[in-house]
């Protein structure tokens, strides 16, 4: 019998990626077959993010786009999953009549008896979020993997309610999994030549498992996972600043394959919007906290997050933001302007009155900032020598590979006789805002 073809699509953070990995391969147990090729496909999967506007919108977009596909192909099945599933089953299935199917972030084991009924004709949703699931027993399939790097999830859900964030509507409680199944995973990965893993979870530093009279805290799990072997290399996100302890920052500076480079969102840098963000920090905690990173790992990047133009934020607000990116000197950031979502808290109780205009120029500003910041803190690296794992061909250059090195910055080196999943000592030589070039320090070239 003929498995049939789907294909997926995947928006938003990394936490998305991992799930459509193991709707991959729950669908793969049940006799589909995943495709990369849309137009072969019998059911099309689009894996949503609400986290943002500008993600939503996108798949609107694209959903526009596959109901003309459907037009030509009557038979095929589109289904919508995720975090807009769940925010937005009723539009979705009364406005998107090219939707067949909806499934939330918790039920996709039950994938398969959904896309029965849509084949059936019927409209096929369930969005019911779960205390208890984990997917802790489903091996993701690493089907877009570059069989160099892999993220392996550690818990789901979460109860930070910050202002402006629908993650904890979307994705529920929070919920940890069994440790003894993330390190199988990750035994697993390693002895199928994988050379790096990334522990997720909106907050992994929440992360908690209690049987009997033991408790696995994040520090712990950390530190079983890098003595697995110290060819796996660690890496985790992401941090909540309020949950970041000194234990934590112990256990990663004794151990030289947890990578040493930290996402520490700040948001803002002003302590009167932080705490209308209910962020649970003041800036000069948050200040502390990095001075501390810095202490147990003098050589740390560090990278953020900011949202410029919050509920009332004013120039002095805006201003103690830009301060505070000078101060930390972030390696990188993730920057975006505030876009009010449906239900959060700063929805329901603040008015969204930054003109649209003032975040945009806000934005602008700190865009630049840390561009300047960037290629300053990469032009500190020039003359260093890194221990570069090789994740594939440079996009650029076939006779170059790309990979990163232990504070996650881009590293472009000649290929010579290495190849993806070789560990190589590189000699940084020149660089951009964005990647450092260098040489194996045995070449010659």
């Amino acid at each position: 019998m003929e498995k049939k073809k789907f294909y997926i699509e995947t928006y938003g953070c990394q936490m998305n990626f991992s799930d459509s990995e193991i709707v991959v391969s729950v669908l793969k147990d049940n006799d589909f077959e995943i495709t990369k090729d849309p137009k072969e496909a019998e059911l099309i999967f689009i894996n949503t993010c609400s986290i943002r506007d500008n993600a939503e919108q996108r798949v609107w977009k694209r959903l526009r786009e596959l109901k003309s596909l459907k037009k030509k192909k009557p038979e095929l099945r589109i289904g919508v999953i995720g975090c807009m599933a769940e925010r937005l089953k009723q539009q979705l299935m009364e406005e998107e009549k090219a939707v067949d199917l909806i499934a939330g972030p918790d039920v996709y084991r039950h994938l398969p008896d959904l896309i029965s009924m849509a084949e059936a004709g019927q409209k096929a949703a369930n969005v019911l979020l779960s205390e208890e699931e984990t997917y802790a027993e489903i091996s993701p399939v690493r089907y877009a993997s570059n069989q160099v790097t892999a993220f392996i999830s550690i818990m789901r859900g979460c109860e930070n309610f910050c202002a402006y964030c629908v993650v904890p509507f979307t994705r529920g409680k929070e919920r940890s999994r069994n440790p003894e199944t993330i390190l199988k995973e990750a035994t697993k990965l390693l002895e199928e030549g994988y050379r790096e893993v990334t522990l997720l979870g909106q907050n992994v530093n929440s992360y908690h498992w209690e049987k009997g009279n033991g408790i696995t805290g994040f520090p712990q799990l950390l530190e079983k996972i890098a003595s697995i072997n110290p060819l796996l290399r660690v890496r985790f996100a992401t941090s909540h600043p309020k949950d970041i302890s000194d234990q934590l920052l112990q256990v990663i500076s004794k151990h030289e394959n947890i990578c040493n480079a930290i996402h520490l969102p700040v948001q803002s840098g002003s302590s009167r919007i932080l705490k209308l963000m209910n962020r649970k920090y003041t800036r000069e905690w948050y200040m502390d906290r990095i001075r501390t990173i810095k202490k147990y790992i003098p050589d740390c990047a560090i990278s953020t997050d900011i949202i410029s133009g919050f509920c009332t934020e004013t120039e002095v607000d805006h201003k103690d933001t830009l301060s505070m990116m000078k101060w930390a000197e972030y390696d990188y950031a993730f920057m975006f302007k505030y876009s009010e979502r449906p239900d959060t808290l700063a929805a329901k109780n603040l008015k969204d009155d930054v003109p649209e205009k003032v975040k945009s120029e806000r934005l602008q500003e700190i865009i630049e900032l840390q561009q300047q910041l960037s290629f300053e803190s990469n032009k500190r690296d020039i003359d260093k020598v890194f221990k570069v794992l090789a994740e594939s061909t440079s996009r650029r250059s076939k006779n170059h590979l790309s990979g990163r090195n232990s504070q996650n910055k881009v590293v472009v080196f000649p290929k010579l006789a290495y190849k993806p999943g070789d560990y190589v000592k590189v000699r940084i030589t020149d660089c951009t805002p964005a990647t450092l070039i260098g040489k194996a320090v045995d070449s010659d070239i």
